[in-house]
């Protein structure tokens, strides 16, 4: 008599290395702002507990580069259109921004701060005594933060050491605005 054995064959689970990749392509699409929060941790979990390559597959197919010419394209109208709005943002902010005129050049830079010794006091609490120095060198003017503690940005962006500025930029020292202007 002889019996015939019938085994089921099941896939092969995801290993270890599988999953880790899969969850670097989560990461990544997260912090490149392709998924929320919330899509990133729910697909993570869906990616430890995959019982298949394909459950896998799926779970990254949006974010992989040959995913797809419509999300690529969608993913670029998106961030076209939010830097669109991020820009219109802050030309409507530069127009309503008090004006800060550029000083006459001279020897010593301006220094601006909550001090009164400073050149430009700026009284306000979220403004350190001695914030930032402006000063004309090689003709250009040079915005330098001092160590303050609220810090200094130029359109938008946190000043670490100098920084060219024009007429026309965007200063903040702590909470306080200012468009350049050089009459």
């Amino acid at each position: 008599m002889t019996s015939s054995f019938e085994f089921q064959t099941y896939p092969a689970r995801p290993s270890d290395a599988e999953r880790e990749r899969v969850l670097g392509v989560l990461r990544e699409g997260a912090v490149q702002g392709r998924l929320s929060h919330d899509t990133f941790v729910r697909r993570m979990e869906l990616a430890l507990t995959a019982r298949g390559p394909d459950e896998l597959r799926a779970l990254t197919a949006d974010l992989r580069p040959d995913g797809g010419r419509l999300a690529e394209r969608l993913y670029g109208a998106v961030g076209r259109i939010s830097a669109f709005s991020v820009r219109l943002g802050r030309a409507w902010r530069a127009e309503r921004l008090p004006p800060l005129l550029l000083p006459e050049p001279g020897p010593y830079p301006l220094r601006i701060g909550r001090d009164p010794s400073n050149g430009l006091r700026l009284s306000h609490e979220t403004v350190s005594r001695l914030h930032a120095e402006l000063a004309l060198r090689g003709g250009l003017w040079v915005l330098r933060d001092l160590g303050s503690t609220n810090g200094t940005t130029v359109n938008g962006r946190r000043v670490t050491g100098s920084v060219v500025v024009r007429a026309g930029d965007m200063v903040s020292f702590g909470h306080m605005s200012f468009r350049l202007d050089a009459r």
